[in-house]
């Protein structure tokens, strides 16, 4: 069952989106927030799977709090769904999953909803081949957390993430490595011909991609064999990716 959480400063609105996702199997409505800080807050403690989100709301508005709700959760699935078209190149450069524009189109809330689903099936799918085997040699990367220096082999790394506002670095023995870094100080110490930095909140072993496909209007989701591990891979990144296996 996929968690949805409801943002809106009108509760008329909030009880008619979650009459919609109510009607659809697989889906059930966790909370709901008034204002940007608020959504912010439950995302922290719900974990949402989907969030639907108005723009302009108090404390904060649908943008800012989106930016927010992706250093916590950067998969979780952002439906902007406002009263006001002008915002949507805006939010579609968070990677919103999608734009719906009121008064709401039944039907569209309900083939999004579908899409989600199909989503999240694919998780569940069998590993196919991975694209190249890992290289060997490389060195290792330092880096500084709460018990001091962390020594990790470059060719261990799977991915590396912003997750609740920290980074996280897993490696294929298993461990996680939480730090204060950046993704950007980790991004310029590491091998660029291994690493890519696939979207702002994620970093990824290139070698250990086994399969992509889409995600939302502009935005795709990578596989990584023999975890279930995933990141999200951003249009321009795709195409990269493409270029380099050519």
């Amino acid at each position: 069952m996929l968690k949805v959480l409801i943002a809106d400063d009108e509760a008329g609105i909030r009880l008619l989106i979650r009459k919609l996702v109510e009607k659809n199997k697989g889906f059930e409505v966790v909370g709901e927030a008034a204002d940007g800080e608020s959504a912010v807050s439950l995302t922290e403690s719900l974990n949402p799977d989907v969030i639907f989100m108005d723009v302009e709301m108090a404390k904060l508005n649908g943008i800012e709090c989106a930016m927010r709700i992706q250093d916590i959760n950067p998969k979780a699935i952002i439906i902007f769904a406002t009263g006001h078209e002008e915002y949507m190149p805006k939010a579609f450069e968070l990677y919103a999953f999608d734009y719906i524009v009121k008064p709401f189109n039944v039907q569209r809330i309900h083939k999004t909803l579908d899409r989600i689903l199909e989503l999240f099936s694919k998780k569940s799918e069998t590993q196919s081949n991975p694209l190249y085997q890992n290289k060997s040699g490389l060195g290792k990367i330092v880096i500084k957390n709460k018990e001091g220096l962390s020594f990790i082999d470059e060719e261990d790394i799977i991915i590396i993430q912003r997750e609740n506002r920290s980074t996280v670095i897993y490696t294929s023995d298993g461990h996680r490595f939480v730090t204060s870094e950046s993704l950007n100080d980790l991004d310029a110490r590491l091998d660029n011909n291994l690493f890519l930095r696939s979207h702002k909140s994620y970093i990824i072993n290139i070698s250990m991609i086994y399969k992509i496909y889409p995600y939302g209007r502009w935005t795709y989701i990578a596989k990584l064999r023999n975890t279930d591990l995933d990141a999200l891979v951003t249009q321009e990144k795709y195409e990269e990716i493409k270029r380099r296996f050519k």
